[in-house]
C-alpha cells in the first residue's frame, strides 16, 4: 500500500492518542530499564518504518549510538524527515532511506544492529512478505522492540475510541506469534531476541523467568 499524505491525516490527526507517540517517553524509558537491569549496551539502533519518528528519536536521544539507521516506505514522510533532527550527537552516522521492509529485506545490512525498532508497521503487510522480512530482521538485529495491533486491539479502537484504521491487515496474536517464533524469542510482550544471534545456553537474558 501506499503510505502518502492522506493515510497521516486519516490515521494521525490526533498525535497524543497515539501509541508510541503520546506515551514515547515511557516507551523509551522501558527499553532503557529493561537493558540497564540487564547490563547491556545499546550502541547501534535501527528503526524499521520510523514514521512520524518519534520513538526513533526518543530512544537515539538516550543511547546515542555510533551508528543508526532508519527507513520509512512513504515518501511523504520520508521527506519531511531532516537527518540532523535524528541525530543526538554529531558522531553518530546516520543513514535514512526511502524503502519500504520487503525491499529493505532482499538486500539487508551485513553488519547487526544492537536494537531494532518496529512500531505499528507489520499490520500494514502482506503475511507472504512478513514471511521474507522476519527472517532478515533477525540477522540484522540482535533485540527488536515490536509494537504491532491485533484483531482484537484494532476492534477496541474502533468500539472505544471510535478509531478505524482500514488501512490495517487483522490478524490474531495467536498468528502473528506463529510467524515470529521461528526466529525470535519473545521477552516480553515487546521485547524479542534474535535466534539467529542467542539460544537458551549465550542468552543475555539469563535470568529471565518467563520465556515463551
Amino acid at each position: 500500500m501506499s503510505f502518502e499524505e492522506e493515510y497521516w491525516k486519516a490515521n494521525y490527526s490526533d498525535l497524543e492518542e497515539m501509541d508510541c507517540i503520546g506515551n514515547v517517553k515511557e516507551h523509551a524509558n522501558y527499553i532503557k530499564a529493561i537493558f540497564e537491569l540487564e547490563q547491556i549496551e545499546i550502541n547501534s539502533v535501527a528503526d524499521f518504518g520510523y514514521g512520524t519518528g518519534h520513538l526513533f528519536k526518543e530512544v537515539l536521544k538516550i543511547y546515542k549510538p555510533y551508528k543508526a539507521y532508519g527507513c520509512e516506505p512513504s515518501q511523504y514522510m520520508f521527506e519531511k524527515s531532516k537527518p540532523d533532527d535524528f541525530k543526538p550527537v554529531p558522531s553518530t552516522k546516520l543513514k535514512l532511506e526511502n524503502i519500504d521492509l520487503l525491499a529493505w529485506s532482499k538486500n539487508p545490512p551485513k553488519k547487526s544492529y544492537d536494537l531494532g525498532l518496529c512500531n505499528s508497521v507489520f499490520q500494514y503487510i502482506k503475511t507472504k512478505d512478513l514471511k521474507e522480512i522476519i527472517p532478515a530482521l533477525s540477522k540484522s538485529v540482535k533485540y527488536l522492540y515490536l509494537t504491532v495491533p491485533t484483531d482484537e486491539e484494532l476492534k477496541l479502537q474502533r468500539e472505544d475510541l471510535n478509531f478505524d484504521d482500514t488501512y490495517s491487515i487483522k490478524r490474531s496474536r495467536k498468528k502473528y506469534k506463529e510467524l515470529i517464533k521461528p526466529h525470535f524469542t519473545f521477552l516480553s510482550s515487546r521485547l524479542l531476541e534474535s535466534k539467529h544471534y542467542f539460544d537458551e545456553s549465550n542468552t543475555e537474558f539469563q535470568d529471565l523467568l518467563y520465556r515463551f
